[in-house]
């Protein structure tokens, strides 16, 4: 499938953990922080953010409660519940700023009297308020991180900042950026949703839905990253696949009646389980009809169908991500490629086409045009796009052209199309995938 792209920081936990790598006794203990940081940080943020009301300084606090856990557990061990240890020692740092900055007494005069009960009740039942609607909590920070009022970049850094636990040296190196650049759309980020006043709750009604559809595309760009790089040295990034397949589970607990967000999860684990299956041991991309089908992850199909079969049950029509899974659903069920229902996977993309329009959406669906019928059929509306000035640029157009002229025999217009991808693209192992296929476009001799 041709995919579409949409395309004073907190110090990361490697960073303030670093006087414990040289402890032996401590390393440890160092290894066992990180991984409870990644597991319970974005339930601490959610639940410190409904407290202070912003989401920068909840995220401080967490951090002081991380700077706790790296000074007091060399020394007395993990504890036997760690994530709530971490959630105390934040609940105290919260109480200890709301007090020393007299943030209730400001909250008091901007919200007046009846936000003055509750915000007395969050002090002196702070345990209570904490500890309940956990799930609440995550999905409002879920609706935050993804607010429309910020960047794309900004919302993908912050999501994965935030829910994700990732530093910002992580989330560089997998988006290819700086490091600078990651910690400045971060700040700017938090700073954005303070200035704009953005409320830590769920939005309702049409809101929701077209909040909804914010958080479902973050999500899917992150996982598109993971499944096909834009560029750099690796075509493929199992760590941001999975990062999204972890938010986008989590997001179906925190909303199992949306049939889209079922749909999206169901995708996303039909999608990933090919991703062992894509590239050779070299690292060389396996296109999909070339794929060993053996080393597709069956425990990962199940659950995409499982998903897909939930979405359909909810009703209402598949959405834009659920027609996408029922694609997917196609390739999963071919034993092999001959197999495959092409027909209908060309019915889908129509149907996507007429729920989501997109010049992209076509260009999938002249792919499967020409494997049902016939590559002159795939042509006809390939060629229909080449002036579309949405994919001047976009790579993937002269690489699918290039195939279906091939398939044609027309090797010497094939060899330019598929050298024009190559220059194209950003990514080092699809380029000489392109370069070699451009190669190859030798007219066979009599």
């Amino acid at each position: 499938m041709v995919r579409q792209r949409s395309a004073k920081p907190p110090p990361p936990v490697r960073i303030r953990a670093a006087p414990l790598l040289d402890d032996t006794h401590g390393f440890g203990t160092h290894r066992a922080i990180e991984a409870v940081w990644r597991i319970e940080s974005a339930r601490l943020i959610a639940g410190l953010a409904r407290i202070v009301g912003d989401v920068g300084l909840a995220e401080d606090l967490a951090q002081d409660a991380l700077v706790a856990a790296l000074e007091r557990w060399p020394q007395s061990g993990v504890p036997d519940n760690p994530g709530a240890w971490l959630m105390a020692t934040g609940k105290h740092r919260a109480i200890d700023r709301l007090r020393r900055n007299k943030m209730l007494e400001r909250k008091h005069e901007e919200l007046g009297h009846e936000l003055e009960a509750r915000q007395e009740m969050a002090v002196t039942s702070l345990d209570a308020a904490l500890d309940d609607h956990v799930g609440d909590d995550l999905l409002r920070l879920v609706f935050v991180s993804c607010h429309p009022v910020l960047s794309t970049e900004a919302r993908v850094a912050l999501t994965l900042r935030l829910l994700g636990g990732l530093t910002t040296e992580e989330i560089a190196r997998a988006f290819l950026v700086p490091e600078p650049t990651v910690a400045q759309r971060i700040v700017r980020a938090k700073r954005t949703l303070s200035e704009a006043r953005v409320p830590f709750e769920v939005p309702r009604g049409a809101e929701f839905t077209e909040r909804l559809s914010s958080v479902l595309q973050v999500i899917y760009l992150v996982f598109n990253e993971g499944y096909s790089a834009t560029a750099g040295e690796e075509w493929v990034r199992p760590a941001l696949c999975e990062e999204a397949l972890r938010l986008g589970r989590i997001l179906a607990e925190l909303v199992p009646k949306e049939p889209e967000v079922h749909g999206l999860v169901g995708l996303m684990e039909i999608q990933a389980s090919r991703v062992r299956a894509r590239v050779s041991p070299s690292g060389a991309p396996i296109l999909l009809l070339d794929q060993d089908r053996g080393r597709w992850d069956q425990v990962l199909i199940r659950r995409g169908l499982a998903a897909l079969g939930r979405a359909e049950e909810l009703g209402g029509g598949l959405g834009p991500y659920a027609q996408q899974a029922a694609i997917a659903a196609c390739h999963a069920r071919a034993r092999t490629p001959e197999e495959t229902d092409w027909a209908r996977i060309a019915a889908l993309y129509a149907a996507l086409a007429q729920l989501a329009p997109s010049p992209v959406v076509e260009l999938n669906r002249a792919v499967a045009l020409g494997m049902a019928f016939g590559p002159a059929a795939g042509l006809e509306l390939v060629d229909e796009l080449t002036s579309e000035p949405s994919l001047k640029a976009y790579h993937l157009l002269p690489s699918v052209r290039g195939d279906l002229l091939a398939k044609l025999g027309r090797f010497e217009e094939a060899r330019a199309e598929f050298a024009r991808a190559a220059s194209l693209t950003r990514n080092v192992p699809e380029r000489e995938l392109l370069l070699a296929r451009a190669a190859g476009c030798e007219r066979p001799r009599p």
